[in-house]
């Protein structure tokens, strides 16, 4: 489980694509510290495990099949920049909201505004995922724990970025028409189960 707290943006520094999927390097400094085979990292909001890695330099992922359909991470190359964050340990501090890694759709930037010193994110959700989503409840898109500041008739949500938010995640990267991964707050998900069950 993640919090949706991005402890730093890496940089992938290898892509190597193989018959089963594709493998990735990825450069940090704090993430890559301490690290053991096996853990789980989410890759701007998608759920990876680690296979190699070199303390404090780098490691490796492999995203399979299912991975690379239902993300866009294998429209990355070296060079670009992703939001990390390492698995919660039980006894650490929660301070986002409970994410998964698992991404359910990809969504797309729609605006981008600088209002002061914050910024206005506007994101295009995928068709039916307006129904999981309330104003002023939680969000994760690329990993990153939001909260919802508008939801429009058509779908779209908006939010507030504040500076730190911006500069230190991949956010600052992203414009009109790029893509995001999309994971809506799993407790909705889980409301709807129990209500479908109870009205038949």
């Amino acid at each position: 489980m993640f919090t949706g707290i991005v402890e730093e943006t890496g940089e992938i520094v290898s892509r190597e694509q193989t018959e089963d999927g594709l493998r990735f390097r990825i450069a940090a400094d704090t993430v890559a510290t301490g690290l053991e085979h096996g853990q789980s990292i989410s890759v701007s909001g998608a759920c990876l495990t680690v296979e190699r890695f070199e303390d404090r330099s780098w490691f490796e992922v492999f995203l399979a099949s299912e991975t690379v359909d239902r993300t866009y991470l294998s429209e990355l190359d070296e060079g670009d920049v992703v939001n990390l964050e390492r698995a919660m340990p039980a006894d650490g501090r929660f301070d986002g909201h409970v994410v998964q890694g698992h991404v359910d759709a990809v969504a797309t930037v729609e605006a981008v505004e600088s209002v002061g010193e914050d910024w206005y994110f506007e994101f295009a959700l995928p068709e039916g995922y307006d129904r999981y989503v309330v104003e002023k409840g939680s969000i994760t898109l690329d990993g990153i724990s939001l909260t919802v500041a508008e939801l429009t008739e058509d779908g779209n949500v908006t939010v507030a970025i504040i500076p730190t938010t911006y500069d230190q995640t991949a956010l600052s990267e992203k414009s009109s028409g790029d893509p995001v991964h999309l994971e809506v707050d799993v407790l909705a998900k889980y409301v709807e189960r129990l209500l479908e069950s109870h009205l038949g």
